[in-house]
C-alpha cells in the first residue's frame, strides 16, 4: 500500500494512454450529447459501456472503452461485486468521468465529449480495492475498501487528476486486501459546502466524518466517529439545499436524515424511515424525490422531502415502480442532470432499466438495455448519466 506522500511523488508516473486501443462499436442514431455510462467491472479488464440517450430517455449503444485496469469482486458478495455506491462518477463541472479499478488499486479518468470518452489516464489510489469516488468543486476523493481502508484526495486540473499531498487518511478497518462485502465501507461523499468528507462503514455501523480545510485537506488525523441511527449504513445522498444528509441503511431498509456539524458530529434530524422493502443499499436524488435500490427483492422505493425537511414515502407500499421478472438484482442508480430520468442496474439480469420521473414521484419505464455483464464470479457495478 502506498501512503499519501509517496503517492504524491508518484504523480509524475500517471499513466496516460491513447484510446486507440480501446474497443468501440458504432453509434446508433445521432449523437445528442446525452449519455448513460455503465461500468462492466470485468475481472480480466474493466470497461465502460456508453449509451446515447434520446429525449425520451431511450438508450442505444455508443461505444465500449477499456479503463486500463481490472474489476473486482468482494468476498461473498450476493449481487453487487463492489458493495458500494459511487464507483463511477461523472463530474459536470470538469467534464470528467471517473471509474475505480478495484482489482488493480487504480482510478481511471476520461474526458467526456458527448458520448465519446477521450484522454484516458490511470492513477494509483494509494490503497487496496478502491470502490467509491466523491467529487466536489476541484477536489475528488477515492475510498479504498480493502485492508485497513483509506481515503485519498486528488485535485482536478485541466491536465487531469493530481494526488493531493497530505490527504491520505486511514479508516482503521480490519479487512483483507479483498474485503468482505458486509464489513467494507459503503460510500465516500463530500458535503455540498465542501467542509466535510463522509464515509459509511457497514460492519461497524458508523458514519465517519473528516472535517476539511478550505484547501480540501482533512483537518484531523482520524475521522470523527458517529454511531449510525440505523444498522448497516450504506449509501449517502443530500437534499437540494445541501443542508440535510440522507443515509440508506441495509439491515431494515431504512433511511435516516442528519445534519453534518462543522466539527464532524452528526445531529439526527429524522429517525430511520422504513419502506417495507428488502436490503436498501443505494439512494440517489432526482429533484424533489429520492430513489432507493432494494437488492433483496429487486424493487425501487420512492421518497419525497417536504419544505420542512421531513422525509416520507411517495406511496403507502414503498414502491416507485412495479417489480419486473426481467429486472432482477437491483443495485446501483443514476439520475440525469435535469432529474427527468432514472437509470437502474439489474445485476442478476445483466440489464439497465430507464424510467421517466412523473410529477407524483412514480417511475414509468421507457427503456431496457440487455447484454451487460451479469453478476456471477463478478458483475457490472457503477452507473452515471449526463
Amino acid at each position: 500500500m502506498i501512503g499519501g506522500s509517496a503517492l504524491a511523488t508518484a504523480a509524475a508516473a500517471t499513466v496516460a494512454v491513447s484510446l486507440a486501443s480501446a474497443s468501440q462499436y458504432g453509434t446508433s442514431g445521432a449523437d445528442t450529447g446525452r449519455a448513460v455510462f455503465v461500468q462492466g467491472n470485468e475481472l480480466n479488464g474493466n470497461t465502460i459501456r456508453v449509451f446515447a440517450r434520446d429525449g425520451q430517455g431511450r438508450l442505444s449503444p455508443a461505444g465500449t472503452y477499456a479503463t486500463g485496469g481490472r474489476g473486482g469482486d468482494q468476498v461473498d458478495a450476493p449481487t453487487d461485486s463492489l458493495a458500494s455506491q459511487g464507483s463511477l462518477v461523472h463530474d459536470d463541472a470538469s467534464g470528467m468521468l471517473l471509474a475505480v479499478n478495484a482489482g488493480s488499486g487504480t482510478l481511471t479518468s476520461f474526458r467526456v465529449e458527448g458520448t465519446k470518452l477521450t484522454q484516458r489516464r490511470v492513477l494509483d489510489t494509494g490503497g487496496e480495492f478502491p470502490s467509491s469516488i466523491a467529487v466536489r468543486g476541484k477536489v475528488a476523493y477515492v475510498m479504498n475498501a480493502g485492508g485497513e481502508g483509506s481515503v485519498q484526495g486528488f485535485r482536478i486540473t485541466r491536465q487531469g487528476l493530481v494526488p493531493m499531498r497530505g490527504s491520505f487518511r486511514s479508516l482503521g478497518l480490519d479487512n483483507e486486501d479483498v474485503p468482505r462485502f458486509d464489513t467494507s465501507p459503503g460510500e465516500v461523499e463530500i458535503t455540498p459546502d465542501g467542509r466535510a468528507l463522509v464515509v459509511t462503514t457497514k460492519g461497524n455501523n458508523t458514519v465517519e466524518v473528516f472535517p476539511l480545510k478550505r484547501n480540501g485537506l482533512p483537518a484531523v488525523a482520524e475521522p470523527v466517529v458517529n454511531k449510525s441511527a440505523g444498522n448497516v449504513p450504506f449509501a449517502i445522498s443530500f437534499d437540494g439545499s445541501g443542508s440535510r444528509m440522507l443515509v440508506a441503511e441495509a439491515e431494515k431498509s431504512t433511511v435516516s436524515v442528519y445534519k453534518v456539524r462543522h466539527d464532524g458530529r452528526l445531529k439526527v434530524l429524522q429517525q430511520p424511515l422504513a419502506s417495507g422493502q428488502e436490503v436498501l443499499c443505494w439512494l440517489e436524488r432526482a429533484g424533489d424525490y429520492f430513489y432507493g435500490g432494494n437488492t433483496g427483492n429487486s424493487t425501487v422505493t420512492g421518497y419525497r422531502m417536504d419544505k420542512h425537511g421531513r422525509l416520507s414515502l411517495t406511496n403507502e407500499v414503498g414502491l416507485a415502480t412495479p417489480p419486473s421478472s426481467k429486472s432482477q438484482g437491483v443495485i446501483d442508480i443514476a439520475v440525469t442532470k435535469d432529474a427527468k430520468f432514472v437509470y437502474v442496474q439489474n445485476a442478476t439480469s445483466g440489464t439497465v432499466d430507464g424510467f421517466r420521473v412523473e410529477k407524483n414521484g412514480s417511475l414509468t419505464k421507457v427503456t431496457t438495455v440487455e447484454g451487460l455483464p451479469p453478476f456471477d464470479e463478478s458483475g457490472m457495478e457503477g452507473i452515471a448519466a449526463t
